[in-house]
């Protein structure tokens, strides 16, 4: 089958969403943005071998290749709106575009986005998505309002998709922990409550410290994180021993939660944590479960650290 027929096939689908005045099959994609609102856009690509395992379920690639980036979206307070697709594909395969598509568009229509448009090329499996949401003028969250005081919060148990990835490649193919990995789920619903309450927020996507870090060197203060405090489930806790286990959710990636300042007299959310408190010293610092200031602390993950 042809590009432009397993376009046809695949990818044009009735679009309900009035705001699309033109989505896939065009030149380019037009959209019509509501009044009072400001667009937010991502774009995140997901190479094989290097992002997910060539093994992995096929509808869980599709799923993972649109959750990293609506994950961006709900860091940003957005609500997620449109997006485009570009697959690099070794071979125009219709069973595994069937499957692929599964993943992708369950998870589409999970969050309310709507496909609008994309490309298809002939190369090694690689899959782009760009994103859009938008958030009403002058709300959006950023990573850089984090101020010394206000409480270091994460939206769920960090470490959980790395000891998966590690399950996996170990051969494991079910279970919690494997889940985890292979469809993260993005906090859209917290980032729209996050909306005028944090006061900074970022995914967790490289690390839990290494993206601390990023929102530390953005704020201009430090941190101290208490790591007694983190959550930990009881697969993570079966997983390894709690050194291990530690480790692994403070540099483990693929978490996908959100990470934010709250102010004092905000309200914690469900299912929130406060694990730390951002500090006027610069730097981060982490106690361990002893209660000792730990060193050596672990890096996050880096494409080009070596």
């Amino acid at each position: 089958m042809q590009e432009f027929e397993l376009i046809r096939r695949f990818f044009r689908r009735g679009i309900a969403d009035t705001s699309v005045v033109c989505g896939p099959g065009d030149d380019a994609a037009v959209l019509s943005p509501e009044p009072g609102r400001e667009l937010v856009m991502t774009t995140d690509t997901q190479v094989e071998g290097r992002h997910f395992p060539e093994d992995l379920p096929v509808a869980d690639i599709g799923w993972r290749s649109l959750a990293v980036n609506l994950s961006d979206l709900a860091a940003m307070g957005a609500d997620p709106r449109w997006c485009m697709l570009t697959l690099s594909l070794p071979v125009g395969d219709e069973a595994w575009l069937a499957t692929f598509c599964e993943g992708f568009f369950e998870l589409a229509g999970i969050a309310g986005i709507t496909l609008v448009g994309g490309d298809m090329v002939r190369g090694p499996l690689a899959i782009t998505v760009q994103a859009v949401g938008d958030v009403p003028t002058g709300s959006a969250l950023f990573r850089d309002g984090a101020r010394p005081g206000d409480r270091l919060c994460i939206s769920g148990v960090p470490g959980e998709s790395a000891a998966g990835l590690a399950q996996w490649q170990a051969g494991v193919r079910q279970g919690e922990l494997v889940a985890r990995f292979a469809r993260p789920r993005a906090e859209l619903e917290l980032g729209c409550t996050l909306r005028g309450r944090a006061s900074a927020c970022i995914d967790v996507s490289d690390g839990l410290l290494a993206d601390l870090r990023h929102m530390l060197e953005a704020s201009g203060c430090g941190a101290e994180l208490d790591a007694a405090a983190l959550p930990v489930s009881a697969a993570l806790r079966a997983w390894r021993d709690p050194d291990h286990v530690l480790r692994t959710q403070l540099a483990g990636g693929d978490d996908y939660l959100l990470l934010f300042a709250l102010p004092a007299g905000q309200p914690l959310p469900g299912d929130c944590h406060v694990i730390g408190s951002f500090e006027q010293e610069p730097g981060l610092r982490v106690r361990g479960l002893d209660g000792q200031r730990m060193s050596g602390l672990p890096d996050g993950f880096d494409h080009f650290s070596g």
